[in-house]
């Protein structure tokens, strides 16, 4: 009776192990990998045009500017997209994860999901990427300046949303020697 008891224990453990395994293995199928999301997108301006089936949320499309940093170098770009849901702009300095799934012409990003911590929703930009400018916000709107002059105010601010460094930081002004 008590070898019966244990020969069932057993075979309860190793099921719950093999479920245990299966479980975890769709959790990562579902969920996204952020190593594979290297680039960072700071969405500045969008507009959106949202589209219901049955009452509910199907996908929204749209247009906006925004930039990209990739390898340490910052780059402004136009876009459309399409999305599952709406996109956001970023807040502050904040920057979405990003990758290519076509080099120079659609970016995925990923957008937290409200209300589900931790959950992210994927989302297409077909891009037109600017030569050499970055955009910047100045005195409320958007301007665009030459990549070069954002990539030093980056440095001197250790502004670095690869390696997560969202947050400019404060330079003391040097007195001059005049």
């Amino acid at each position: 009776m008590l070898r019966r008891f244990f020969s069932l224990l057993a075979g309860g453990l190793v099921a719950g192990l093999i479920g245990c395994c299966l479980v975890s293995i769709a959790v990562q199928a579902a969920g996204h990998n952020m190593a594979d999301y290297p680039l960072r997108v700071h969405i500045f301006q969008f507009n959106g045009h949202s589209h219901y089936a049955d009452r509910m949320l199907d996908r929204v499309d749209g247009e906006g500017r925004a930039d990209l940093f990739e390898n340490g170098q910052p780059r402004g770009f136009d876009f459309s997209y399409l999305c599952n849901l709406r996109l956001m702009a970023s807040p502050g300095y904040e920057t979405y994860p990003a990758r290519w799934k076509r080099r120079g012409q659609t970016l995925e990003i990923l957008q937290p999901v409200m209300g589900k911590p931790g959950a992210f929703e994927s989302c297409e930009m077909k891009v037109s990427l600017k030569a050499d400018t970055a955009y910047f916000r100045h005195n409320g709107g958007l301007d665009e300046e030459p990549a070069s002059a954002f990539k030093t105010w980056m440095e001197k601010h250790k502004y670095d949303p690869e390696h997560g460094l969202n947050i400019p930081q404060a330079v003391a002004e040097t007195p001059s020697s005049h």
